[in-house]
């Protein structure tokens, strides 16, 4: 019998996955979910090819982190084949909690909740189906291991999530731009008191990284009309779950159907054992197929949102530098309620104010360390010729005006 198991990846081609606890984690239930949840949620309205997974994902970074922990091994750092096998399920299972199309239900559907509390919740789950094995990856992934480098290879600056899907959003969305050399900057990966750390001779690398993630959210993960698209998305959920509360009918599938229901939040999660079940039977086919019978309900509002997504009609968007006038917006609510003949109240359905800001890197957060061959350690904000921290730690905040399109 074959010790691991291959699986062929478009972006790193072969991926050897031991047999074992770590390929009784990728064939579990909640793991096989991820299949039908995409990456990049709406993004393929901009970009087609976008349509990759979190199962996909996952994979990926389970690879990279494969990587980074041979490469420190051979480096002389002593980890021992428990902890290694235990960073690499909690990486595995790091997104595991993820809703249909990424971020944008978790204040819709749910709210005051993380997908990152639901992945906790969904790893203690596999635990106990695996009889505890995963004890050690959970500490792990919580930080609460007293080698504090392997949650830094999950979850800071320069963790094996954000190197696979910088990579492998590039490589799907043809934004050949964004591609980083990842494996240049795991094979100059060290550890100095117990933190990561890049060698000098990785500073080239870590620019580009720093400077292609930056062109990444801006180009693909806040282009404007995936935000437009995301807009609609949300409010046609918004309008379902309103008009459930005035007790029409409203069609769906019994996992989206107790979202609409109830309004779940961390406190609701603690108290109805069933919300984590019916949580996990949701993915992207819930929200798909429900568009294709409201596109038909009485309720102009949603069918007109659900119409909007199923053919592609994207809010149009306006990107401000200045908040938006409260002039601009009466405007809108007036001319809206007029060519649709809704009332003025529910005008808030059809169009989305949003300010987005994003930084380039943190100072303030877990820093990136350049390693010097004399022992000494520099941030990379003072270390880099070209960045400096000025630029680097800038907020950029742009305000987007997202409405429906009126013939």
């Amino acid at each position: 019998m074959n010790e691991t198991k291959i699986i062929n990846d478009p972006v790193f081609g072969f991926i050897q996955i031991p047999r074992g606890l770590l390929y009784g984690i990728v064939k579990h239930p909640l793991f096989q979910r991820l299949n039908r949840i995409n990456q990049l949620g709406l993004t393929s309205v901009v970009y087609p090819g976008a349509r990759h997974t979190r199962f996909q994902h996952s994979l990926g970074a389970f690879h990279l982190m494969s990587e980074a922990i041979l490469s420190l091994q051979q480096k002389g750092h002593f980890i021992f084949d428990s902890e290694a096998e235990a960073v690499k399920a909690a990486i595995l299972m790091h997104d595991i909690g993820h809703a249909p199309f990424s971020h944008v239900l978790e204040n819709t559907l749910i709210s005051g909740i993380s997908h990152e509390d639901i992945s906790l919740m969904m790893m203690e789950q596999i635990n106990r189906d695996m009889g505890g094995q995963l004890n050690l990856a959970i500490s792990i992934f919580k930080n609460e291991y007293p080698k504090k480098f392997l949650h830094q290879l999950i979850s800071s600056q320069l963790d094996m999530d954000r190197l696979d899907y910088l990579r492998r959003d590039s490589f799907f969305t043809g934004v050949t731009e964004g591609n980083i050399g990842s494996a240049r900057i795991i094979k100059m990966l060290n550890v100095v008191d117990d933190r990561l750390v890049i060698e000098q001779k990785g500073i080239y690398s870590l620019e580009n990284y720093l400077t292609t993630r930056r062109l990444m959210y801006w180009q693909v993960y806040l282009h404007k009309t995936t935000v437009a698209y995301e807009k609609v998305l949300v409010s046609m959920l918004t309008r379902a779950k309103d008009l459930v509360r005035q007790g029409k009918e409203v069609f769906a599938s019994p996992a989206l159907a107790y979202f609409l229901n109830n309004n779940v939040d961390r406190q609701w999660f603690e108290n109805h054992s069933e919300a984590l079940l019916m949580y996990e039977d949701l993915d992207d086919s819930d929200i798909w197929s429900a568009m294709k019978a409201w596109k038909y309900h009485e309720d102009k509002i949603l069918s007109t949102l659900a119409k909007d997504m199923l053919d592609r009609c994207v809010f149009k968007v306006e990107v401000h530098e200045e908040p938006i006038s409260e002039e601009r917006l009466e405007e809108l609510r007036t001319s809206i309620a007029l060519e649709m003949g809704i009332p003025k109240e529910d005008t808030h359905y059809m169009f989305n104010v949003s300010e987005i800001q994003k930084d380039m890197y943190s100072v303030d957060d877990d820093s990136i360390d350049i390693l010097y061959k004399d022992g000494s350690i520099k941030d990379i904000s003072e270390a880099s010729e070209i960045l400096n921290v000025a630029l680097l730690s800038k907020k950029i905040r742009k305000y987007y005006l997202c409405y429906q399109r009126i013939q």
